[in-house]
């Protein structure tokens, strides 16, 4: 699981940040990309990545300002002539339906594959598979407007070979069905029971993307525990009223809610032009005085998102 940024920047685009979009790399998962809105010439961010759009299954779209959807129809419409023959679903405030479905008849566009939306108009489970959920809920912003956490199940505990070959299980196909946590009869007429050789569980990871927004108790609710938080920075430490007024955050109010809410990792996007070189680093030296495990992305840098490590028994 890996996190590339395509566009950091606030607005409009810049010299050195494109406007929002971030894709959730789930290649070793579930051979997918998520993408985190569709700022303006989002494709051609991803014209200088590996990505490729024919891997791009999900869209969650946070609000219909353009910073966040002026590239979805270009990246579409590339997506087809790319080799993405598969469905496709877009996730999003209602209104993106329409958004996308008149951009394609105004251009006369078809398209080679089949979309999904779902628009949504409630907190909550929006999406389950074996391997993932993703939950929705409601910030607070000029415009309806959605944050999105994503939680990955947890592995099973490895299986305890020392533990099978001192119970004079034999190796073999039995193996795989105890690995399933499956109860097995074995040869000999033991009943064993898989769960009885697994270790403990490895929990899956959470990351959560927001979108724009002001501070509001829904953040809370995404950015719990969570291993990444993506976070908004329009402003600056000394700006909170400002920050108010035009329905956004600052660093140090993304640091807190990191702090709070206890996160491994905050990553502070959606950067103003206002602020580049220097003054980018200084959001980022006044957020980690409040969490220091703080990093303001900038244009294609990627992050891994590790498994925590799991603490065995008797371990000090």
């Amino acid at each position: 699981m890996e996190i590339e940024f395509l566009g950091t920047g606030a607005g409009s685009p810049g010299k050195f940040r494109n406007v929002t979009s971030t894709a959730l790399r789930l290649l070793d998962e579930r051979n997918s990309v998520w993408l985190f809105d569709v700022g303006e010439a989002t494709q051609h961010q991803i014209l200088r990545t590996t990505l490729k759009p024919r891997k791009i299954d999900k869209i969650f779209i946070t609000h219909l300002h353009g910073d966040h959807i002026f590239g979805l129809p270009g990246l579409l419409s590339s997506r087809s002539f790319q080799g993405g023959n598969e469905p496709l679903t877009i996730y999003g405030p209602k209104g993106i339906r329409n958004f996308v479905e008149v951009s394609m008849r105004v251009s006369e566009t078809k398209l080679s594959y089949k979309i999904h939306y779902q628009e949504l108009t409630a907190d909550g489970l929006i999406f389950e598979d074996p391997k993932f959920r993703v939950y929705a809920q409601h910030l607070d912003h000029r415009i309806e407007c959605f944050g999105y956490r994503v939680e990955e199940k947890d592995h099973p505990g490895e299986l305890q070979v020392d533990k099978l070959k001192a119970a004079q299980i034999p190796s073999g196909p039995v193996y795989g069905q105890l690995k399933a946590g499956q109860t097995v009869t074995l040869p000999d007429g033991r009943t064993v029971n898989g769960q009885d050789f697994l270790g403990p569980a490895q929990p899956g990871r959470i990351v959560a993307i927001l979108g724009d927004t002001r501070q509001t108790p829904g953040e809370e609710k995404l950015a719990k525990n969570a291993d990444v938080l993506v976070h908004e920075s329009t402003f600056a430490k000394g700006e909170s009223k400002l920050a108010r007024s035009y329905y956004h955050s600052t660093n140090i109010q993304a640091a807190e809610l990191a702090k709070r809410m206890h996160v491994k990792l905050l990553l502070l996007n959606h950067i103003s032009a206002r602020y580049t070189g220097k003054m980018a680093l200084d959001l980022q030296h006044q957020a980690r005085e409040v969490f220091k495990n703080t990093k303001v992305v900038k244009d294609f840098d990627a992050v891994d998102v590790p498994f925590q490590k799991l603490i065995k028994a008797g371990a000090k």
